[in-house]
């Protein structure tokens, strides 16, 4: 027997972030928030399979208004990707994994890839790989897996699976078919026959296998992809999908795409305390509670509440009395809604959208490559903000025609350039920086430099900025 196929994690993190609204926005979906411990999403998913035997580096499929936030948390663990391929516009699933496999057969035309969306929990890792071990026996043999979870209830927001035959012993099934979002009666009668699963949109798929599928199904879609990874553009930390080709490809899941019309697909049935986070209710599930139900997180305090979901990243959330709520707050916004009625937040970000609100898109901290910065009063003429810039972080050589800015060291050392003059401040030291006036701003220091910066003029708005230079390629 030859040496068992390396496995490569495909990590999915095209996500947009609407059903989590108010902490999921637009430019900071779900993936890179930690809702459940420490670390994010995206960090769990990836830890989830770092470091173990079989396991390649992962591949990860981004969208590129994430990128610089993606790779600042996946050096924040001390995981290298083999690729960082960033998605000029969103195409679903399919794609991103067509992307993934083309990439992979290049160099790895024997692999097994195991794809994985960024924005799940499991709770049961050992599970987990348990289940990839039995998946591979039967990718191994030409099978596109998908993982079944084992139903805990009656669940009618998730797509399920009906298992048929056995196909190995390792306890794979073909699939005998893919079943939508059924309503109460027929998910209450999937549980009880105990042949359905929920599908968790989690695959293993020999990468020929599935590339000579999607050839088969799909070769519209294909070639799309060839032709956006073809005419990539690569830098030191990124691959950048050509914009013009891969708009062109059709949107599509993996589900619809592939395996709904392969006669290739089986199911690994798996208990792993899995949940793709898909509302708040979701996560109150998966929470730890107190004796009456509650979770609560960050700045809370209940009286007399009982199975409710209470989070606060801003100010004090006091809770007298209620029942079966969610609320949750940021610094702009506050949510509020009954738990059963938490599928309808994508509904009400939609209307946000609408409105042309901006708490859709950004949360008040913005992440840069350089740091971050939140915006503390935008008024008539006048804009401030505290900015932190990470050590060694270096913000572009720029300039405004509509603004001058004031900014005063709060903490750490500012390198800074105005104009011809360079010079360096510290604590409460400040400078001026006139309208039209080319300057840079950078950390040299071993600690965060933090400021606050005071904007003045007849236009404030982010889009005021010529960039002259940059180091991370925004120029």
């Amino acid at each position: 027997m030859g040496e068992p196929q390396i496995i490569v994690p495909a990590i999915l993190s095209g996500g947009s972030g609407t059903r989590l609204w108010p902490m999921s926005r637009t430019l900071y979906p779900k993936q890179l928030l930690a809702l459940m411990g420490a670390e994010s999403l995206l960090q769990q998913t990836a830890h989830r399979i770092a470091g173990h035997a079989g396991f390649a580096p992962p591949l990860i499929i981004a969208n590129e208004e994430h990128r610089f936030i993606i790779a600042e948390q996946l050096l924040e663990i001390d995981i290298q990707p083999q690729a960082l391929v960033l998605e000029p516009c969103g195409r679903n699933t399919a794609p991103a994994a067509a992307v993934a496999a083309l990439r992979i057969v290049e160099t790895q035309p024997d692999a097994l890839m195991l794809v994985m969306p960024s924005d799940h929990v499991i709770n049961d890792p050992a599970a987990f790989h348990a289940a990839i071990a039995r998946a591979a026996e039967a990718a191994r043999a030409g099978f596109l897996v998908t993982f079944g979870i084992t139903p805990e209830r009656a669940e009618t927001g998730y797509g399920y699976i009906a298992a048929g035959a056995p196909i190995s012993e390792g306890g794979a099934f073909a699939v005998a078919a893919f079943i939508e979002k059924p309503a109460a009666e027929e998910a209450e009668r999937y549980v009880k026959a105990g042949t359905y699963f929920w599908n968790s949109g989690i695959f293993l798929f020999p990468v020929q296998t599935y590339l000579s599928e999607l050839q088969r199904l799909r070769p519209d879609m294909l070639a799309a992809c060839k032709a956006a990874l073809a005419a990539a553009r690569s830098d030191t930390d990124f691959v950048r999908l050509d914009k013009a080709a891969f708009a062109k490809c059709p949107s599509d899941s993996i589900d619809y795409a592939v395996m709904e019309h392969t006669t290739h697909a089986a199911v690994v049935p798996v208990s792993m305390g899995w949940s793709d986070l898909g509302s708040w209710d979701a996560l109150w599930e998966m929470s730890a509670k107190d004796e009456r139900g509650n979770a609560l997180a960050g700045n809370v305090v209940a009286e007399a509440a009982s199975n409710c979901y209470l989070r606060s990243e801003a100010g004090l959330v006091a809770a007298i009395g209620v029942a079966d709520l969610v609320v949750v707050a940021t610094d702009d916004a506050v949510m509020v809604a009954p738990r059963n009625r938490t599928q309808e937040v994508k509904q009400l970000v939609a209307r946000l959208v609408r409105d042309g609100r901006d708490e859709t898109d950004t949360l008040p901290t913005v992440h840069r490559p350089w740091g971050s910065y939140k915006g503390l009063h935008d008024g008539h003429r006048v804009q401030v903000k505290h900015i932190v810039v990470k050590p060694g972080g270096r913000l572009s050589l720029q300039l405004h025609h509509h603004r001058a800015e004031h900014w005063v060291i709060v903490q750490g050392t500012a390198k800074i350039r105005r104009g011809d003059e360079e010079m360096v401040l510290t604590e409460d030291q400040s400078t001026y920086i006139p309208l039209g006036t080319a300057h840079r701003l950078e950390n040299p220091g071993k600690i965060p430099l933090h400021l606050i910066e005071v904007q003045s003029g007849s236009y404030l708005g982010e889009d005021d900025i010529v960039r002259l230079d940059d180091s991370y390629g925004r120029s």
